[in-house]
């Protein structure tokens, strides 16, 4: 069953009063238990497709249906209860303990004054042990690595218990090791929890590995499916393939010929 579904979608801004899309209509799916990859050049458009569904654009066009299967805009506090969202970075979060900043996640369903019972305090703990970071409950923010505040937020976004997560780019500036562990661990939150995971990424070799599917944007046009399903049809290789670059499609790898 699909936890997002896009419709004749037209994503892009307005400029002097006119609507610019970057990219056709869109036409695509997210299911609940699938880890997807977004994938696509720099400037294609994959920020901007992913603020759209996030609600921090307006679509120009066209429908977005939520997990609840109600089309149409959402406010702030009706969405955060469909999906949740990771940006690279930590924002504008500072001075906060790593569970105080996990249990922000906790916020659409504390209210106003953010009391939480024992049952959210339990959400917390569990988010925290999910993704490893328990020891690092009574540290600040701040003072984390890349990786570690980047598994802090995703523990956050966990304790939101949407059935729908979207991350742009989150393993950006994080050395190899910590790329392949936030990986397996939206693999883990997609296959084990049924979550609907959607990541933007350039790391394509883990997409190819770890993804259930890829939403490939080419040429202006956004691409759904399977790798042996992008690869029969020749866009991913139209994609991937450039003067040095190979895709072998017998051992599933990219390959790079040497000057």
């Amino acid at each position: 069953m699909a936890a997002l579904t896009l419709e004749h979608l037209s994503v892009g801004y307005t400029h002097n009063r006119h609507n610019v899309p970057i990219m056709g209509v869109i036409n695509a799916e997210l299911a609940g238990g699938e880890l997807v990859a977004l994938i696509g050049a720099n400037g294609a458009g994959k920020s901007t497709l992913l603020r759209t569904l996030s609600g921090f654009m307006p679509p120009l066009g066209g429908s977005i249906t939520y997990p609840d299967g109600k089309p149409g805009i959402r406010t702030a506090s009706e969405l955060s209860t469909q999906l949740s969202v990771v940006l690279t970075g930590n924002g504008n979060i500072h001075g906060l303990t790593v569970r105080e900043v996990v249990a922000l996640g906790r916020t659409p369903y504390t209210g106003f004054l953010g009391r939480r019972r024992r049952h959210d305090d339990d959400i917390v703990e569990r988010a925290m042990e999910q993704v490893n970071i328990s020891h690092l409950a009574h540290r600040r923010i701040d003072a984390l690595s890349d990786g570690e505040r980047q598994k802090a937020m995703i523990a956050k976004a966990l304790t939101q218990e949407t059935p729908v997560m979207i991350l742009d780019e989150p393993t950006a500036f994080l050395d190899f090791g910590s790329r392949v562990e936030l990986f397996r661990l939206l693999q883990k939150s997609a296959h084990h929890d049924g979550k609907a995971v959607l990541v933007s990424t350039h790391d394509i070799e883990l997409a190819l590995q770890l993804a259930d599917k890829l939403w490939l944007i080419h040429q202006r046009c956004l691409y759904s499916g399977s790798v042996d399903e992008l690869v029969d049809n020749g866009i991913f290789l139209k994609f991937i393939e450039a003067d040095g670059i190979h895709y072998n499609i017998a051992e599933k790898k990219i390959e790079i010929s040497s000057l």
